[in-house]
């Protein structure tokens, strides 16, 4: 499959020009854009919940010294009881707060696979030209790209539940390079985000989109992982076990 995908041409090569030089109709420094972004997302399901923002000299509105995620992590420690839907709440929040990002805790109602930016580019490209339903879709200029499904669902059985941390294991890391399952437990930023350096998250595909089974997306998803670190993929691994 992925010998057909190596060069870029007719319609390939439109969809490889459309996903690099298109930008989202955000308005990063208009308020009321950002208002009617954040609760366009709240109104497709997605819990949300304030998050830090940029401050002067590639630092943190949190104020602690050598933050390790600045601008990329909640303000409350409570904040997956605190994530809401609620369009009252997000309103007040957004105007109290009109500097802050704001977070949407996963495993609620989605999940969220997080890819390298240039394998999850190619993976969106072959999953339009494919025809597969592709759901809402995020760019971070930090060279993440975000894909929003449907969550697994709740299990009976809470011993059931794995993490979110794919990649972050040595022993994971062969077969599933770069790719990060952000399911209960976890959180992602949602656009628009603002991140130290004039860099931002963006929507490449807003919340309007519904959104998929992550199933649906995850061969491809896998695919272009292995490609982006130069490995074979392994087909075999490319459904990863749903369960512990």
């Amino acid at each position: 499959m992925s010998a057909e995908w190596g060069g870029r041409s007719g319609r390939q090569g439109k969809l490889s020009q459309w996903l690099r030089g298109r930008r989202p109709k955000e308005a990063a420094t208009d308020h009321g854009g950002r208002e009617a972004l954040l609760l366009a997302a709240a109104g497709a399901g997605l819990p949300l919940a304030p998050a830090a923002h940029p401050a002067p000299g590639y630092r943190c509105s949190c104020d602690r010294v050598g933050c390790p995620t600045p601008a990329r992590h909640p303000v409350s420690f409570a904040w997956q009881t605190q994530s809401t839907t609620d369009r009252a709440q997000i309103e007040r929040w957004a105007r109290h707060q009109p500097q802050a990002n704001f977070i949407t805790a996963t495993g609620m109602v989605h999940d969220v696979l997080d890819l390298p930016l240039e394998a999850g580019r190619e993976a969106l490209e072959r999953l339009l030209a494919s025809g597969i339903e592709v759901g809402p879709v995020a760019e971070s200029d930090d060279g993440r790209l975000l894909f929003f499904t449907l969550t697994r669902g709740t299990p009976e059985d809470e011993d059931e539940w794995w993490p979110c941390e794919l990649d972050c294991h040595p022993e994971t890391m062969d077969e599933h390079p770069g790719l990060r399952w952000h399911c209960r437990g976890s959180y992602v930023l949602v656009p628009p985000a603002r991140l130290p350096g004039d860099q931002a998250v963006h929507w490449v595909r807003g919340p309007e989109h519904p959104l998929p089974d992550p199933l649906s997306l995850l061969e491809i998803l896998t695919d272009a992982c292995a490609r982006y670190v130069g490995e074979e993929p392994d087909h075999a691994n490319a459904a990863w076990p749903l369960r512990r």
